[in-house]
């Protein structure tokens, strides 16, 4: 761009108040908060854990001891049945007579309650929760520890967050804070449990909350190794970094065959949920029936029953074979999506780990050989990308899980293609389906907001009406009547252009009939309907443009220079907003050949139906000047 005496001009600069975040220091004490709160959520993560070690004990060897145990090993024969059901009773009137807050798997309830309690959690389901989930897991139910202690751990962060002066954000924060450390803490993931936060929980990707975070899912990770235990979850060999041509090929398959079980475990969980809403009985009585169904199932199969994570193991040494490895999938995939349904106490990421290493064990009889336990790790990972819609959480906690960072690439490809065929196939998944059923929805795309990147001069009108400061009743009367009624608002200036006030085009009205307070004379001033201004600057962001709207009531607003707050330069109004919607929109729809290349496809690839074809939108392009409305004032 240059001027008229051929000197080229700079653009104008953003203003030096703008910044790539808009953290600042109140992150420092939200962060030392949520350290504590990851100190805690360690110590509640051990607690259950020793409860379920403890519940199952009881129910299936009745002896008192807190070590985890294997259901499969018990000696109850065919009572086994009754068992199950005697813990979803003992749920069912927790729920009833307690909080029905406990029901579910945990990451749902945590998402509800971010999104629409201000993350709010009751003191009583803090208790309530990790206590019924000990007694659903001890009991045989085929859940696993996470949902719980998520739902736990989020529900210490957020009792710590509502004893201080804190914003609904900072209260979100800390919630996640101690849902992420709780999962740390189990798991020994503390970057997976970052990213589940970031994917999930947060709803946001910005420094203030995911600092907090962070440093609360590795301090319970620093604390794992002296309270729980240190090392991999599960240990397998090491495998080999490279991939041949049939070993990419079967990547793909893999992650393909995983979305399959992934969309048809989340569709069959609320077919049951649907199943019970029909039930002619009250909703307390329901986990005892999805009870009943998992002691059949534990009859039949006994590995089913519990976390399972010796199962895990044993799948990924490979030890269960053949016929086992489907009898496996279908009968915890069939008591878990039942007493999921019935609205018990459970989590999910356990299962899930479960059957996608079974579904690996039985593509590895067919899948080219690349190590023990290969197979079974990349299906464990697809199936928690397809299951959950959280890729980069599944691929960084299964090499959490194992310690293999070999594995990186087959579970790129995998988890990328399981998560693609579910996100195309599925609108919801199997977390967020449940919100959506309570009446409620919610997006897990982020981007950038259009408004954040464009500055009012981009698209305020400079053509605008001013009035004179000297400007009587009577100079009003006629001329507001010939004035285009585009303009809702007027800037009254003084001799050499300065804003000295604003009036509304209702106001002039009033005025010009006589009727205004204060103004009865007709040599009265305009300055005595004008009221003070609040202004925007050229280069403020529509972002902050738009909140001052909100925080004011005003729909227009005068545009003033920064040096000089008086010199007039223009109005920005909510309907100038849409230009950037539209902007948005433009760069999302219309599509357009850039390159003078001819090239043979279908009509339908050459542009989106309803999108104004090349030019009619020119005014929004990129160095357009800004759109002009209005007129003078006669």
């Amino acid at each position: 761009m240059s001027n008229r005496n051929g000197h080229s001009e700079r653009p104008p600069r953003a203003p030096k108040e703008l910044g790539d975040f808009t953290t600042t220091r109140r992150v420092v004490p939200i962060a030392a908060l949520a350290v504590v709160i990851g100190v805690l959520a360690s110590f509640v993560a051990l607690a259950l854990l020793r409860m379920i070690g403890l519940f199952t004990n009881l129910f299936f060897f009745q002896r008192w001891s807190l070590e985890l145990a294997s259901p499969a090993d018990h000696q109850l024969g065919r009572l086994v049945i009754f068992v199950p059901v005697l813990g979803a009773l003992i749920i069912g009137f927790m729920a009833r007579y307690g909080s029905d807050r406990i029901r579910g798997h945990g990451i749902p309830e945590a998402i509800e309650s971010i999104l629409l309690r201000g993350s709010r959690i009751e003191p009583k389901v803090a208790l309530l929760k990790p206590v019924s989930s000990a007694i659903s897991i001890g009991s045989g139910g085929p859940f696993g520890a996470e949902g719980p202690i998520i739902m736990t751990g989020g529900a210490l962060g957020s009792l710590i967050a509502q004893l201080f002066h804190l914003t609904s954000a900072e209260r979100k924060t800390l919630l996640v804070a101690g849902a992420a450390a709780g999962m740390s803490a189990t798991f020994g993931s503390p970057v997976a449990a970052a990213l589940l936060a970031v994917e999930l929980l947060l709803f946001e990707w910005k420094p203030r909350s995911f600092i907090p975070v962070a440093l609360a899912s590795a301090t319970a990770a620093l604390l794992r190794p002296q309270l729980i235990g240190a090392g991999a979850l599960f240990s397998v060999p090491p495998h080999a970094a490279a991939l041949s041509a049939s070993g990419v090929a079967a990547c793909v398959l893999c992650g393909l065959l995983a979305a399959g079980l992934s969309g048809l475990l989340t569709l069959s969980v609320y077919a049951f949920e649907d199943l019970f809403e029909k039930l002619p009985i009250h909703w307390m009585w329901w986990p005892a029936i999805g009870g009943l169904v998992i002691g059949i199932g534990g009859l039949i199969y006994p590995h089913a029953l519990g976390v399972g994570y010796d199962v895990i193991e044993e799948l990924l040494q490979g030890k269960l074979l053949g016929s086992a490895l489907v009898l496996l999938i279908l009968v915890k995939w069939t008591i878990w999506s039942v007493s999921l349904g019935s609205g018990t106490s459970g989590g999910v990421l356990a299962p899930l780990l479960m059957m996608g290493a079974a579904l690996g064990g039985v593509e590895a009889q067919w899948f080219p050989d690349m190590g023990l336990g290969f197979w079974q790790v990349i299906s464990m990972g697809a199936i928690l990308g397809g299951t959950m819609r959280s890729p980069l959480m599944a691929i960084v906690f299964v090499l959490e899980l194992t310690h293999d960072i070999n594995l990186l690439l087959p579970l790129l490809l995998a988890v990328t293609l399981a998560h693609a065929a579910t996100v195309v196939l599925l609108k919801r998944s199997i977390l967020t389906e449940k919100v959506s059923r309570r009446g409620f929805h919610l997006t897990r795309e982020y981007a950038t907001d259009p408004l954040e990147i464009l500055f009012a001069r981009e698209v305020m009108a400079t053509n605008v009406a001013a009035i004179p400061v000297a400007s009587r009743r009577q100079d009003i009367a006629a001329a507001i009547n010939g004035e285009r009624r585009g303009q809702s608002i007027f800037a009254v200036v003084d001799e050499v252009g300065e804003l000295v006030g604003v009036v509304t085009r209702w106001m002039l009205e009033q005025w010009a009939d006589g009727d205004a307070p204060g103004a009865d004379g007709a040599d009265t001033s305009v300055l005595a309907i004008a009221h003070q201004a609040v202004t925007a600057y050229p280069d403020e962001s529509l972002r902050a443009v738009m909140n001052r709207m909100a925080e004011t009531g005003l729909t227009c607003l005068p545009v003033v220079q920064r040096e000089n707050s008086t010199r007039l330069v223009g109005n920005i109004t909510l309907r100038d907003m849409l230009k950037a919607r539209m902007r948005h929109i433009e760069e999302e729809k219309r599509r357009e050949r850039v390159l003078p290349i001819s090239l043979i496809v279908p009509s339908w690839l050459r542009r989106s139906p309803g999108i104004p074809p090349s030019g009619q939108l020119a005014s929004l392009a990129p160095g357009a000047p800004p759109l002009d409305r209005g007129g003078p004032l006669n």
